[in-house]
């Protein structure tokens, strides 16, 4: 195994305990997670397979499917964070009138 093999996958081990950590209520975004660990961990180790993966679907090299394939997880990420920041935004919005309602209701 090479150098950079070896740094990749302990890095992708470092992100997998991290995030084991904090995703412990949600399985679907743990299921999701290892899915992307156990890819990270094959195509780290046997990059050859993301070429005929790629030569599969039409796509020059490996490592452009890599890189097409991240830009749809960053942007189901970013469409999840946007979701959970509508939903803590509608709930502020619902403390903050019941307690200035209450505070009309005391004056």
């Amino acid at each position: 195994m090479t150098g950079i093999k070896i740094l990749l996958t302990t890095g992708v081990a470092f992100i997998a305990v991290y995030f084991f950590l904090r995703l412990r209520n949600s399985i679907f975004d743990i299921l999701i997670l290892m899915l992307l660990i156990i890819a990270a961990v094959v195509f780290i180790l046997f990059p050859d397979i993301t070429n005929s993966i790629a030569n599969k679907l039409g796509v020059g090299r490996g490592a452009d499917l890599v890189f097409y394939t991240s830009i749809l997880i960053f942007w189901f990420a970013i469409l999840k964070l946007y979701a959970r920041i509508r939903r803590l935004e509608q709930i502020i919005t619902q403390v903050v009138r019941k307690d200035a309602i209450d505070e009309a209701e005391k004056n």
